[in-house]
């Protein structure tokens, strides 16, 4: 065996070494290393005009992820016909959800604090080793500026978290699509993990429990049917192979077995449908309307697929379905807020990501 004795000489001033420390004179900074950990949900437009919903309704729209016609065909009717009419409809469907206080939309405030209380949890778990932020896949901040902003802290390994349970292409997909796009841009690029769909994990669906009892212990609020309203998606999409139908009956199966309910007693339904072509189905707006035909007078709708309210949830299923429901008969309709702050949801999430930073902490 070699006998290899270790270099005990004394380093030069000139000396590179990873510590930043006797760096030439002429040498960029260099900061301590941390663990990066990014957030991020589907986007917000930046206001409620029409100018703004524009630029944020053609880049959702626009994404071969979520609307994947030719773009021959489908962007000559998105910018020239729909985009002409669309941003009226949905900034007027904004403003009846806006954050006034902070000129804002609802999602961008429960982000942010969802961000914050995880940062919290980080800081006392790890101190100052570990970097939190958000971004938005459409919209603002973007991925690849906050991307950015922790590489520039020092971030040399980055862990990229979508906040949706169940995986979708249109939804988890992309975001992972800009995140590797935003690497790109990078001269010296982090180490990067993302995050798996995290719907079948025991502490997501506890805090999902939780949620729907708080909301329904009460007798005059007990629910005959409970309706788990996930944002629906082309059919097609998942005899394409996509998982996002199997995962969103998982969970709505797992909640209701946590419950200690009867089968007939929660239903799953598909909401947001877009364009001619068949949807996920039931559809939620039908669905809903039908239980009321049949004689159930007292529902509650949980959307178990967003982990925090936005206007598919404080405007579509406040506003549009309920409003189908009572039209057709139902008497009692009430709404299960996402789990946007919870406690039980933010430590469900902190238990994801750290498992994910295993070896890297």
């Amino acid at each position: 065996m070699l006998n290899v004795k270790p270099d005990v000489r004394p380093r030069r001033r000139d000396d590179k070494v990873s510590t930043g420390h006797h760096l030439p004179a002429a040498h960029p900074p260099v900061v301590k290393p941390k663990v990066g950990i990014l957030l991020a949900n589907l986007g917000t437009p930046d206001g409620t005009d029409y100018r703004s919903m524009r630029r944020y309704l053609s880049a959702f729209l626009s994404d071969r992820r979520v609307i994947d016609y030719s773009p021959w065909l489908w962007q000559p009717l998105l910018q020239l016909v729909i985009l002409s009419r669309r941003p009226f409809t949905s900034g007027a469907a904004y403003r009846s959800i806006w954050n006034e206080e902070r000129d804002e939309s609802p999602l961008l405030t429960t982000v942010r604090g969802q961000t914050e209380k995880i940062r919290a949890r980080m800081a006392a778990r790890h101190g100052e080793t570990v970097a939190v932020d958000f971004a938005m896949r459409y919209g603002n901040p973007s991925i690849r500026s906050r991307l950015k902003g922790l590489v520039e802290q020092g971030c040399r390994r980055i862990l990229f978290f979508p906040l949706y349970p169940q995986y979708a292409g249109a939804t988890t997909a992309t975001a992972n699509d800009a995140l590797f796009r935003a690497l790109a841009a990078e001269t010296w690029q982090p180490a990067v993990r993302t995050v798996e769909s995290y719907f079948d994990r025991p502490g997501y669906v506890e805090a999902l429990a939780q949620s729907v009892e708080r909301a329904t212990t009460a007798p005059e609020r007990a629910p005959e049917v409970l309706v788990c309203s996930y944002h629906g998606v082309p059919q097609r999409y998942l005899t394409a192979g996509d998982p996002y139908h199997c995962h969103c009956r998982k969970t709505t199966r797992l909640l209701r077995e946590r419950l200690g309910w009867d089968e007939d007693r929660v239903l799953t339904a598909f909401q947001s449908r877009f364009g001619p072509e068949a949807w996920l189905r039931p559809y939620t707006v039908e669905a809903v309307a039908r239980l009321a035909q049949a004689g159930r007078r007292r529902i509650a709708v949980v959307a178990p697929a967003f982990s925090a309210d936005c206007v598919e949830t404080l405007e579509e299923i406040r506003a549009e379905i309920r409003e189908s429901f009572e039209a057709a008969g139902g008497e009692s309709f009430t709404y299960i807020p996402c789990l946007n702050e919870d406690e039980a949801h933010i430590a469900a999430l902190c238990e994801t990501i750290e498992e994910n930073l295993a070896g890297w902490v």
